[in-house]
């Protein structure tokens, strides 16, 4: 399934998202609110697992669910007794645990016994036929590698070809990180009950969820007024950071961006942010870089103004400026530490990028005026850590940056993710596979940026970024595919984006 695909239903899903570890307050408060039982609230999702099922797979008459010693395994056991009633051939397979079922899923299961049904172990053969499985193993309880006989039944659901849904989770995928530290069902759908998750949307999300989809099991007035500690936002979400222009707008109230960076041999990083900024709607981008990028930028892109970067250049373009960004291209050597020395004292918003943040990395200091925009690698420079710690818990991540740098993280990935020292945190539900080539961080750099000089807050600015950046990729990989996107693609079709009024 293709990112394209695995997305196309995402535009009905929440906005809100809540973390793993809430869940079962929200389930139990949920229930007291509508004033069911947690059992009615399991059979209220057995059913939307079936449903959902026979609307995307009406065909499917062998079903093989597998269930698993807690209550997703219960949700099994609801849809088994449902999928049996409506005349399927259901196979049902259970893991034993060591401990007694929950209340809940004791229930269903008794039921499902009750009903006729049959209960195989873990290692039983499966059937010749199977049409359709309904992965109910593990669920959202998982933070760490799937132990036997799990694992073993994992590895076979990903081997089989018939399609799988996933209750809630695909079994083996962290809810509350989205990181994966063993065997993972590849899910064809994945149903989302009363929440969304972060493990959903972030880490491995993307190689394992398949289509998302969300049944709230009616407690979305409940829910509504809740505020969600997260947020996701797509592309739906643009135009309500992105007004449409007043008629009497110009150049000088859209923003004056500096751009500071492009060492010898890298005038390809900074052009990139510097029109990007442009794409996006600054009024003026200015560019401080070093003299032999000067003819090359302004042969490409003539509407940006370029200038060598030198110490008294560069104290009049910080007074001049509204905005600054520096880094693409900025190299660490004593050009680049004194340039970024310099810039640290202003106290104007900006932002820092790629080698700044390695030279950040060094040298650490905190401010509020900032935005920072990691990848994973960067991300573990700038916290002394290792790569995988950063993705094995992005969220913690992400928020351990913002509290050691102050100001918002941009941490950048699959399921980006942006974070504010005042604990602010949001995922950006977008982007692409075709977005791993160089550059594509240097023009997200110049869109938050432009952003900034279009008078949105730093955490906005970032969020709107971020969804612009890779709403264009996603469009570009919709006529194109995502195998040869360039980074300088996106600016034919980032246009519609960051004028979401064309859309309406």
């Amino acid at each position: 399934m293709s990112n394209q695909d695995s997305k196309k239903n995402r535009g009905s899903l929440p906005y809100s998202v809540w973390p793993a570890q809430a869940l079962a307050q929200l389930e139990h408060e949920g229930a007291d609110t509508l004033g069911i039982t947690l059992y009615e609230l399991m059979l209220r999702a057995g059913q939307a697992a079936y449903e959902h099922s026979q609307t995307h797979w009406p065909e499917a008459q062998s079903w093989l669910i597998l269930c698993g010693h807690g209550n997703n395994g219960g949700d099994g056991y609801v849809v088994a007794r449902l999928a049996q009633a409506a005349g399927k051939q259901v196979t049902l397979l259970a893991c034993e645990g060591k401990k007694p079922l929950p209340e809940e899923a004791q229930s269903a299961r008794d039921a499902w016994l009750e009903a006729g049904g049959e209960i195989h172990a873990a290692d039983a053969s499966w059937p010749e036929k199977v049409d359709l499985i309904i992965d109910a193993l593990l669920g959202t309880g998982i933070n760490r590698a799937p132990a036997e006989p799990y694992a073993t039944l994992i590895q076979q659901v990903n081997r089989h070809a018939a399609p799988v849904l996933s209750i809630d989770m695909p079994s083996g995928l962290s809810a509350a990180t989205g990181s994966a530290s063993g065997d993972v069902v590849d899910a064809t759908h994945t149903l989302s009950f009363i929440a969304l998750k972060p493990g959903q949307i972030t880490g491995k999300a993307r190689d394992y969820i398949g289509e998302l989809n969300y049944a709230d099991l009616g407690l979305s007035a409940y829910l509504s007024g809740e505020t969600a500690p997260m947020a996701r936002f797509d592309a739906c979400f643009l135009s309500h950071w992105l007004k449409p222009r007043k008629p009497t707008s110009h150049k000088g109230n859209q923003g004056r961006l500096l751009v500071v960076g492009g060492d010898a041999g890298t005038a390809g990083a900074i052009r990139m942010t510097s029109e990007a900024a442009l794409r996006t709607g600054s009024g003026l981008v200015r560019v401080l870089t070093h003299k032999d990028n000067i003819a090359p930028i302004l042969t490409a892109r003539p509407e940006i103004m370029v200038d060598e970067l030198t110490d008294e250049r560069l104290s009049e373009a910080l007074k001049w400026a509204d905005v600054i960004a520096i880094g693409p291209g900025l190299g660490q050597r004593d050009w680049g530490k004194k340039a970024l020395k310099s810039v640290a004292e202003s106290e104007k918003p900006m932002l820092w990028d790629a080698d700044a943040l390695n030279l950040l990395a060094i040298s650490a200091e905190k401010r509020q005026n900032r935005i920072i925009t990691p990848h994973p690698g960067e991300a573990a420079r700038l916290l002394g850590i290792k790569t995988s710690e950063i993705e094995s818990d992005r969220l913690h991540a992400a928020q351990a940056l913002a509290n050691r740098y102050g100001g918002v993280v941009v941490l950048k990935g699959a399921g980006t993710i942006i974070a504010s020292e005042a604990g602010e945190m949001a995922f950006a539900d977008v982007g692409n596979a075709g977005m791993a080539s160089g550059g594509m961080g240097d023009v997200l750099s110049g869109i938050i940026a432009s952003l900034m000089g279009q008078k949105l807050a730093l955490f906005d600015a970032a969020c709107a970024g971020c969804v612009a950046h890779g709403a264009a990729a996603d469009a570009v990989a919709a006529k194109r595919g995502t195998r040869g996107m360039l980074a300088t693609d996106l600016f034919d079709l980032l246009w519609q984006f960051v004028n979401p009024e064309m859309n309406q």
